[in-house]
């Protein structure tokens, strides 16, 4: 497992989050964020993968003494970490929300109207429409090169969804899909598919309005 140092500057997980925002880390790397630094004979991913691995994203009634029974888990680390979850719990957590049309999504993606770039999306769902996370999957005007199904449905595998939705917002106003963004739904679609994924919809947000490729019978 590659140490932080030797990851490019734009892969490490704080780089990561200045450019595309706390959404667009995966659970991995929010542990290193949390972590903040290895010890001799364990890296700080090392230590967040066997968090993972070890409680399997189960957090519930996680204790001090299990994380400091991890190599490389201090008190200081073990303490930050339990006050993110206990925050988490109190004040960010809220019921599962499901979504059944177009409208029901955008609640998730209203801070990147008004973005000067192109921001890409993806929410990913259960197998009742339920909300099981959204996250950013880059930054910049959308190519097939940038758009690359490998990155898109990495998380979404992760996170064992049954479906998805896209969104990417438009800051020129324009609302209609340009033809780019119909060949990487195109291909997007194909790759869920493949997958078992479900592609459910892509939407197309501006400062005003939004345009739902389901709605408009492209998908």
């Amino acid at each position: 497992m590659k140490k932080i140092k030797d990851l490019l500057l734009q892969d490490r997980p704080r780089e990561k989050l200045k450019k595309k925002g706390v959404r667009a880390l995966s659970d991995f790397e929010l542990l290193e964020v949390l972590i903040g630094s290895g010890v001799e004979g364990a890296s700080v991913g090392e230590i967040a993968n066997e968090i993972l691995d070890k409680f399997k994203g189960n957090f519930e009634g996680l204790s001090l003494s299990d994380l400091e029974s991890i190599k490389g888990v201090s008190l200081a680390k073990a303490s930050q970490i339990l006050a993110a979850i206990e925050i988490s719990k109190r004040y960010l957590v809220k019921d599962s929300v499901k979504i059944s049309k177009s409208f029901d999504a955008l609640p998730f993606v209203q801070e990147y109207r008004n973005k000067k770039q192109e921001y890409f999306i993806c929410i990913s769902l259960d197998g009742a429409s339920h909300v099981i996370q959204n996250r950013v999957i880059s930054v910049g005007t959308l190519t097939e090169s940038l758009i690359h199904p490998r990155e898109v449905f990495t998380d979404t595998i992760t996170d064992r969804a049954a479906g998805v939705i896209f969104v990417h917002n438009h800051p020129s106003g324009l609302l209609d899909p340009s033809e780019a963004d119909k060949i990487i739904t195109k291909r997007l679609l194909e790759a869920g598919k493949i997958l078992g994924i479900v592609v459910l919809d892509h939407i197309i947000i501006t400062q005003k309005s939004h345009y739902s490729f389901k709605d408009n019978n492209l998908i």
